[in-house]
Order: C-alpha cells, then sequence, then structure tokens
C-alpha cells in the first residue's frame, strides 16, 4: 500500500498594510504629527483659560477677601445676586446703552464702508481718517473728552456757544442722560471706523458682475444695495453686530475714565460696578461669581445672535 503525500502550495503571508486596516502607509504618521501641531494650543488654552477659569470657580465659592482670611461660603455668591438691587441697575443702564449705539455704529460704518469702497482719489485718505479713531482706542479718546467737556473752557461748550445751542457753561461729566449720551457720541465715532473696514472688505469681494447683470435689468443703486449687497454681506453684517453687542455688554474703560460711574451710580455699568465690588469693596468672592454669570450670559447672548444672524438657505 503506497502513500501519497500531499503538497500544498505555499502561500505567502500577505501584506503588512493589508493585515493592519487603517493604516496608513506613511513616514510621518499625520495623526501623530497633528497632535503634535495642536499641542502647543491645548496648552496654551489649558494654562491661559481654563486654569484661571477653575480658580475663579472656586473664588466664586468662597468669601475671599483681599485682606483677611478666605472662608467657604459655597453658593451664596450666587444667590445673592438675585437680590442685589444695584446690580439689577447695573445690568438695565448697559442693555440701554448696547440698544443706544448698536444702530448707530453699524448704520455709520455701513454709510462710510459705501463712501470708500471704490477705488478712486481721496478714498485711501478718508479710510484713514475714518480709521483713526479707533486706532488711537477709547481710553485716548476718553482722556481727551475729558478735557474737551469741561465747563467753560472746554472745545465742546465752546462750539456749542458759537452756535447759539447753550450758554457755554453745561457740566456733561455730571449729569447722568448728558454723559450717557456725551459716551454714546464719543463710542459711536470711534467704533464705526472698524465696521468701516470689515463691511468694506466685504463689499470689495462681492463680483462686479452682479452689479452690471443688475444694471442691465434697470436696478438703481437702492436696489443693488438692497438685493446684493446686503444678502451677500449677511455673514459680515451678523460679525459686525455681534463685536458691537459684545463690546458694549463689557463696556468699562470710557464710563471708568469719563464719569467712574457717576454721578451716583446712573452711569454704572455691569463690569464697573464688578470692579467696583472687588477692588473697592474688597470682596473678590463676590465679584467673581458676578464675573461668571457675566461671562456666561454674554456666551448665550452671543450663541442667540449667531443663530438669529446666521446665513439660512
Amino acid at each position: 500500500m503506497s502513500t501519497r503525500t500531499e503538497v500544498r502550495p505555499q502561500v505567502e503571508p500577505a501584506p503588512r498594510r493589508a493585515r493592519v486596516a487603517g493604516r496608513r502607509d506613511s513616514l510621518t504618521h499625520p495623526s501623530r504629527t497633528g497632535l503634535l501641531l495642536v499641542t502647543p494650543a491645548v496648552l496654551f488654552v489649558a494654562v491661559f483659560v481654563l486654569v484661571p477659569l477653575g480658580f475663579a470657580l472656586v473664588i466664586s465659592l468662597t468669601n475671599w477677601p483681599l485682606i483677611g482670611t478666605v472662608k467657604f461660603s459655597g453658593v451664596k455668591n450666587y444667590t445673592a445676586i438675585v437680590s442685589d438691587a444695584a446690580f439689577a441697575k447695573s445690568v438695565l443702564y448697559t442693555l440701554l446703552y448696547t440698544v443706544i449705539v448698536t444702530g448707530p455704529i453699524l448704520v455709520l460704518g455701513y454709510a462710510l464702508a459705501v463712501l470708500v469702497r471704490r477705488k478712486r482719489r481721496g478714498s485711501t485718505v478718508l479710510r484713514t481718517i475714518f480709521f483713526l479713531p479707533f486706532v488711537v482706542g477709547l481710553s485716548t479718546l476718553s482722556f481727551v473728552t475729558v478735557l474737551e467737556a469741561q465747563p467753560d473752557s472746554g472745545a465742546i461748550n465752546i462750539i456749542l456757544r458759537s452756535l447759539g445751542i447753550t450758554d457755554g457753561t453745561t457740566a456733561w461729566l455730571v449729569d447722568g442722560p448728558l454723559a450717557t449720551g456725551l459716551i454714546c457720541v464719543l463710542v459711536i465715532w470711534g467704533v464705526s471706523g472698524l465696521t468701516m473696514m470689515l463691511l468694506m472688505a466685504g463689499m470689495q469681494a462681492i463680483p462686479r458682475e452682479y452689479y452690471e447683470s443688475s444694471e442691465l435689468d434697470g436696478a438703481g443703486w437702492w436696489r443693488q444695495e438692497w438685493e446684493i449687497t446686503i444678502p451677500v454681506l449677511r455673514p459680515t453684517i451678523a460679525m459686525s453686530v455681534i463685536i458691537s453687542v459684545v463690546g458694549s455688554l463689557l463696556a468699562f474703560t470710557q464710563f471708568y475714565i469719563l464719569t467712574r460711574g457717576g454721578p451716583g451710580t446712573d452711569t454704572t455699568t455691569v463690569v464697573q460696578y464688578i470692579y467696583n465690588r472687588a477692588f473697592v469693596q474688597l470682596q473678590l468672592g463676590a465679584a467673581t461669581a458676578l464675573s461668571i454669570v457675566l461671562v456666561v450670559v454674554v456666551g448665550l447672548v452671543t450663541a442667540a445672535q449667531f443663530w438669529l444672524l446666521r446665513e439660512r438657505d
């Protein structure tokens, strides 16, 4: 009886690339490289955002006086916000200020952008002049306004007296409504240049063919602005409004320099009220709780604006 020896063909091992599913044939390992590239940004956010935020949460749960013994108080600082009438007054004043300045900043910025968007003689000079107040900054403008708003000697009263509008002795900074009006004019003038630059950049990116086609259809300037420019600029307009609203809700510099929140508390904004609680009344725990609430509210307002102003199909 003979036996057969079955010879089986040798099967070569599958390539490593076939055995290891999902492994890319790359010498640089893109996943690891990407992780290394984002590590500095992650560390920066962790050190300068997450760690301070966590420390702020801890402070908000204590009394944390600037000088003295720290005692844990739980959520007492947060529950006290509900019954804080002075804080509620500062919130209402800040909202009023935001409503007053947001519309004019957008309208004036749009008008200035329309004026300088074309490449014509003198447009570069006008852009520089209109944008210069924003470059100078609200701090410098506020200090100049303090000098120019003085009774008898300030340029504002001198000009108004020469025009016969006032007697030239108006004390602008010691009257709540007058101080608010002056600050609003200052901010509208100082910030509109930024809105102008944002909108102008968006306008210059619109293809000229859109306007030429509408001209063939008999569309005038206003119809072109309403049906072409504004719809195309919707994302830029939304961004400009969000920047303006957030900046107004966090307003501090101009009010601190011009009025210090006075007379009394008539021009006290939310941020200035928090500043007073922290560095005047030395109540860092309560001030930190107010700051966290403000951050949450501003975040919610910004998210709501993104949702309302989002580009719809």
